[in-house]
């Protein structure tokens, strides 16, 4: 709606994870090279963990687009597997041709022998599973079954565990500390700072093709920064909304009272302002009762 009058080519805040549009700040480009560095290794288990929306799939989306030709992607979204379903699904995304019926024995060996297949090709295989933090403890313990499939020198299939903090609450149980174990490299995605939420408003509507000054002044982006708590998905919401609301108001910058607006249709409002309103509309109802007692009295 609002992209021609900012002379943008197409959406700079969809929540959708575009690899083109992926911010190397917020230590997020360190990260990412560091996966690749750990990835190429192909020892051990990674995991990398950070709150909801704070970039984890944009950056499962990245190692696809970074990783060689001669790394094959494997991928889960839904973690939420038996330890029976999750051999089964791993074997279903290495299209092996396997019986229905085919038991955990069969399946696993099946594995092997692929993986032992395209190790000798020079391949190498990552599977990578988000939302791992809501994968049922068990099957916790069959990925790390998973890890064990080897030569003496290498392993057959590198697994990279993408989850929030709950992630790492699951793997303290004491009966599953064996993957903790096998985990080489944990990374964790901070919030964005202030600064990088200017530099990233900046970077996106750049890339799709804007070309003047700051939209965002700076009050605008301190009350982003406060209403998203530096989590992009927040972020990009907020900033659309805001957007829009500045150009429905046929105002070319975004000033704070477009962010306040923006996060009062998101429900992003923070705790403390709540309970200012409420006070405040507490104190309304006193008034209220105050002056009704008075008015009552004086026809009594």
């Amino acid at each position: 709606m609002y992209y021609s009058y900012y002379g943008l080519s197409e959406p700079p805040f969809r929540i959708t994870p575009d690899p083109r549009l992926f911010y190397v700040g917020g230590e997020r480009g360190l990260i990412l090279n560091a996966l690749l560095y750990a990835i190429n290794n192909g020892e051990g288990i990674i995991k990398v963990v950070g709150e909801v929306g704070s970039g984890k799939t944009m950056l499962c989306r990245m190692l696809p687009e970074e990783l060689t030709s001669k790394v094959e992607i494997l991928y889960l979204a839904n973690p939420r597997l038996t330890p029976d379903t999750i051999l089964q699904a791993v074997a279903l995304e290495m299209q092996l041709n396997l019986p229905s019926d085919a038991n955990r024995l069969e399946i696993l060996h099946a594995l092997q022998t692929t993986l032992l297949e395209k190790h000798t090709q020079n391949k190498q295989v990552v599977l990578l599973i988000e939302e791992a933090q809501s994968m049922p403890l068990e099957t916790l313990e069959e990925i790390r079954l998973l890890s064990n499939l080897e030569t003496t020198t290498h392993k057959l299939l590198q697994i990279v565990l993408f989850g929030q903090p709950e992630l790492d609450d699951n793997l303290s149980q004491t009966h599953i500390r064996q993957i903790k174990e096998r985990i080489t490299h944990s990374f964790y995605l901070k919030p964005l700072s202030q600064k990088d939420i200017a530099a990233y408003i900046d970077f996106r509507l750049r890339i799709v093709g804007y070309k003047g000054p700051p939209l965002f002044n700076k009050r605008a982006i301190k009350y982003l920064t406060k209403y998203s708590k530096g989590l992009l998905r927040r972020v990009n919401i907020l900033a659309d909304k805001a957007m829009l609301a500045a150009f429905a108001e046929n105002t070319y910058f975004v000033k704070a009272k477009h962010m306040h607006q923006a996060a009062q249709d998101s429900g992003f409002t923070t705790d403390s302002q709540q309970t200012i309103l409420l006070y405040f509309l507490v104190f309304l109802i006193a008034i209220g009762i105050v002056w009704f007692v008075g008015i009552e009295k004086l026809y009594l």
